[in-house]
């Protein structure tokens, strides 16, 4: 008797189990992504309907029952004040997603057993929508945050999805809401969206859900990208650490952030910005609050290097302004600075203060952007980062800069996605 199957070859010890896990599933919906659909669930291929950007049902707000306020006043308040819209489509196991759907933003429905409650299966995405200043709207890679979101599902047995869809979905809502919560007149505002997916499954019980809500909102969101005299960071704790190897902190999942807040809250309180987080008996440096970090210094040779934490453990998150940064810097500055991600500790970056190979420091996030970095205090030791640009340093001004001009329109790049607008 002959039995054909699709395997998966083994690339790591039996051991592996999460790793192996999320290559199967991978692999399995391989197949209905070539095709243009997507797996029904994370345990593999399925015929059941995948999510479809191409079903979607609209239902229109009233245009004039809410007013855009400005800047200012939408940022200042207690509540994150979202647009108009808002999209959701449903999963179910048995029967696969169901039609997408673009109503009025309002609040979600979920029974107090609902899976994300109690065993935090809940993933999420940041990305900005901007108004550039040549009249057109923009996303900014949207590709990575909805390939990226996939990874983050599959993690914690969410359903999976085609990626392509998803980005759809989020311009179609911007395509809905843009025009008048991000008008022309307002050129280089941005408004923040979070598409997210939470298990909705109502049954107490550590297990997959067999039942998700997929969400998408767009909302005001502070400039976090300047403070006054740059961004101070307090190292955590020595018995904190945000992250582990063979955790989950290269996806982005809600569990990533709330047990961070106690020391972040500690650190506010003594003046400080965000935590510096370090791993290991070593003190690698790793992610700043929910950034990257990246430092630029002098090697003890003289090369000028710009250092970042690497991708390869997945003990931080492959963030989009990151790899922006590194892909930038690689080519624009190539004739300047090598750019080296690897691990690095506090103490390296404590002997090149001392030693005045310090050059520069920011952190890099959808929602900080590229933030200058000042100071960092490791325990009663203070390093004062030189910021030779006024409130920046040279070259994290000229990556700001980069950036900045691809996402508002000064510089036409493929990595500015042009949503096309309903009038």
């Amino acid at each position: 008797m002959t039995q054909t199957s699709t395997t998966v070859p083994q690339k790591r010890s039996a051991e592996d189990l999460t790793s192996t896990a999320m290559e199967q599933q991978q692999v399995a919906k391989q197949p209905a992504l070539a095709n243009g659909e997507a797996n029904g669930h994370a345990n593999g291929a399925s015929a059941l309907p995948g999510l479809d950007a191409s079903k979607l049902i609209i239902t229109r707000a009233d245009p004039t029952a809410r007013a855009v306020p400005d800047e200012a006043t939408a940022c200042s308040g207690t509540e994150t004040i979202c647009t108009d819209h808002m999209i959701t489509a449903t999963w179910k196991a048995s029967s696969g997603w169901s039609a997408p759907e673009l109503k009025p933003y309002g609040p979600l429905t979920l029974m107090p057993t609902a899976s994300v409650l109690h065993y935090a299966t809940e993933c999420f995405e940041g990305l900005k929508a901007y108004r550039g200043h040549d009249g057109r709207l923009r996303l900014f890679r949207p590709d990575r945050n909805a390939e990226r979101m996939l990874m983050s599902t599959l993690r914690i047995s969410l359903p999976g999805f085609d990626p392509r869809e998803l980005e759809k979905l989020i311009v179609a809502l911007m395509a809905v809401d843009g025009p008048k919560w991000l008008p022309r007149s307002r050129p280089g505002s941005f408004l923040y969206l979070r598409p997210a997916i939470i298990g909705t499954h109502p049954q107490l019980g550590v297990q997959a859900p067999r039942e998700a809500l997929l969400f998408i909102t767009a909302s005001f969101m502070p400039r976090m990208d300047s403070p006054p005299g740059g961004m101070r960071l307090h190292t955590n704790p020595e018995d904190m650490i945000r992250a582990w190897v063979g955790g989950f902190g290269y996806a982005k999942v809600g569990a990533n952030y709330g047990p961070s807040l106690l020391a972040t809250n500690e650190a506010r309180e003594r003046g400080f910005g965000q935590i510096l987080w370090l791993y290991g008996p070593e003190g690698y440096c790793t992610e700043a609050g929910a950034s990257n970090f990246f430092i630029v210094w002098r090697t003890r040779e003289g090369a000028l290097q710009l250092v970042t934490a690497p991708l390869d453990d997945k003990l931080i998150l492959d963030g989009v302004t990151r790899r922006s940064v590194v892909e930038l810097a690689r080519e624009r500055l190539k004739d300047e600075l090598e750019v080296v991600e690897r691990k690095y500790t506090i103490d390296e970056v404590l002997e090149a203060d001392r030693e005045g190979r310090l050059i520069e420091a920011f952190t890099a996030g959808t929602a900080f952007f590229i933030c200058p970095v000042s100071q960092i205090r490791h325990r009663d030791y203070d390093i004062h980062i030189p910021m030779v640009k006024g409130e920046s340093g040279q070259y994290t001004a000229k990556i700001k800069g980069w950036m900045s001009d691809i996402m508002y329109g000064k510089e036409e790049h493929p990595w500015g996605v042009v949503v096309q607008e309903e009038q």
